[in-house]
């Protein structure tokens, strides 16, 4: 039995019956949130830095539209390949703010470890950030790259670009949460979340940055400073994923979301049942 938005201090995957959250087991799935967001900011820059920075690969590649593939393509696996890691099958793999408050919203995930789950993802991805600076020097400054920050394109104004995060994460969440509605769809959502944060990287790059993650921009800005969208970046994603979520629990009629873990598993690493 599934857990309602309600229910706050309960969660459940699959069919098991539903058990308190202590908080001991909170923080210990938010310590590995905070891991999981470290790494992907850490990669981000580092992959920013060797793309878009001074070096072989940003010579020999001067196309933008290119270097924007090849970074979604490192993202994405990237990506993927931390939501189905030992710790992604843990905590759920979410790595992201909108994640979490969605599959709250969902009814699958405990609404008491919400605000610890963004505290550690948005202190991962400062800590990701300022690594990746110690491990690749003061080229990480470098304007090309300027620590892996996002910025719109000119002539973009702040409602533009929320409306554009909102609907953006409002659609991913709604894919995610379908997918996971499905106990045959639900394993290929660490690659359905990879595809489309990389076409978004592709699509969006030159445009509104691709964000769809607050804590993809948090670290970034309050490193580099850039602070002007930083609000909007943080909270346009919020918003969409609480849209995105309400939609499906209004449409979805009898079919229920069947965990928060995006690996797409029970918990011991079992095939759902829906």
């Amino acid at each position: 039995m599934a857990e309602t938005p309600e229910s706050g201090g309960r969660a459940e995957s699959g069919d098991q019956a539903a058990k308190p959250v202590d908080g001991r087991t909170i923080v210990a799935h938010s310590a590995l949130e905070f891991l999981l967001t470290f790494v992907l900011l850490f990669g981000v820059a580092t992959i920013t830095r060797w793309v878009m920075g001074p070096s072989p690969l940003a010579d020999a590649v001067p196309q933008i539209r290119l270097r924007l593939l090849i970074i979604g393509m490192c993202v994405g696996l990237l990506l993927a390949g931390l939501i189905l890691s030992k710790p992604g099958k843990i905590s759920g793999g979410h790595i992201n703010p909108a994640i979490s408050l969605a599959m709250w919203r969902f009814g699958v995930f405990p609404g008491l470890s919400v605000i610890p789950y963004i505290v550690a993802q948005l202190a991962g991805s400062m800590l990701g950030v300022l690594a990746a600076r110690a491990v690749w020097g003061s080229v990480i400054e470098d304007p090309r790259v300027m620590y892996a920050v996002l910025q719109p394109a000119s002539g973009w104004s702040a409602g533009a670009l929320f409306v554009a995060e909102t609907v953006s994460m409002g659609v991913i969440v709604y894919l995610v949460g379908f997918f996971l509605q499905h106990a045959r769809l639900a394993p290929l959502v660490p690659w359905l979340v990879g595809i489309l944060i990389g076409g978004a990287i592709v699509l969006l790059g030159t445009t509104t940055g691709g964000s769809v993650n607050p804590a993809r921009q948090f670290g970034p800005a309050l490193v580099s400073g850039r602070l002007d969208f930083l609000w909007v970046y943080v909270l346009a994603p919020l918003v969409g994923a609480a849209i995105a979520a309400a939609v499906l629990n209004r449409v979805r009629k009898r079919r229920a979301v069947l965990t928060h873990r995006l690996c797409g598993t029970q918990p011991d690493g079992s095939p759902l049942r829906g």
